[in-house]
């Protein structure tokens, strides 16, 4: 656990050596970084993982609106404080992708590395507060499965789908607090992670970045992660292979493609 800003923060601290520290999506929890997979952990990775404020087991915010992303990577150098890690490779999926760029371009000297995992935007606010504030009404007035009927149907052939919506109910299910869920999806998405485009030139650390179809993730666009690329100076780009399940929901595999990366990283 970690405290500070009126807020306790739980989670996982494993293993020995080099810390990776894990930031997870909006509406997610730890767990869905590495989906489970202890793979960095048995390679001699020390792995710390939290539930970020309103998710998981982590307490809501003191307020509604303190849930912004400076917020956000404040509450990430806290961690990194509390664990006594000066610096480590920062994996952040999804909203935690965001987090983990701004903390690079706010703490470069936190930051050893950078894995972006199916980043969803390019840190400005999002351009359909509608949207979210439906998935976050949908939320409140029915659970997990109000959320759901909410997110509608994005396009895709039925059987991943149907799978979509499983994952979110399970995911969702995990929430202490879900109405500090939603104050999370109107609050995070209304506010910029960094200054868009200009900023992620000045991304100074090696990154990778890790994108997902269209196909299966909608909500992630592939053109997002790979416009990542090309802006971050020197950073590469992985994706799984057409037809292949995304890269990003297999851990096992996420986790051996985070450690070759690593492995060429200096320091």
């Amino acid at each position: 656990m970690v405290q500070g800003d009126g807020v306790t923060l739980h989670g996982d601290d494993d293993g020995e050596g080099a810390p990776i520290l894990l930031l997870h999506g909006l509406s997610a929890t730890r767990r869905y970084v590495l989906h489970g997979s202890t793979a960095l952990v048995r390679d001699g990775w020390r792995v710390i993982a939290y539930d970020s404020r309103g998710h998981g087991e982590s307490d809501a915010a003191p307020s509604p609106d303190a849930y912004d992303y400076a917020t956000l990577v404040g509450d990430a150098v806290r961690v990194m404080d509390d664990r006594d890690v000066p610096r480590a490779t920062v994996v952040g999926m999804s909203m935690g992708a965001a987090v983990g760029a701004a903390l690079a371009l706010t703490h470069p000297d936190r930051v050893r590395a950078l894995i972006a995992i199916t980043p969803a935007h390019l840190g400005t606010p999002t351009l359909d507060p509608d949207k979210w504030n439906r998935l976050a009404d949908g939320l409140l007035q029915g659970g997990p499965d109000g959320f759901v009927d909410a997110y509608g149907d994005p396009g895709v052939d039925p059987k991943s789908l149907e799978l979509i919506r499983t994952v979110m109910r399970q995911r969702l299910n995990r929430h202490a607090h879900p109405a500090a869920v939603a104050d999370c999806l109107r609050g995070t998405t209304a506010g910029a992670a960094f200054d868009g485009e200009d900023a992620l030139r000045q991304v100074s650390c090696p990154t990778l970045v890790i994108g997902s179809r269209d196909r299966l993730d909608p909500e992630h666009p592939m053109r997002i992660a790979e416009r990542w690329a090309e802006l971050i100076p020197g950073a590469q780009f992985i994706v799984e292979d057409d037809g292949e399940s995304p890269l990003a929901w297999r851990g096992g595999t996420l986790s051996r493609a985070i450690a070759d990366f690593l492995a060429a990283v200096p320091g």
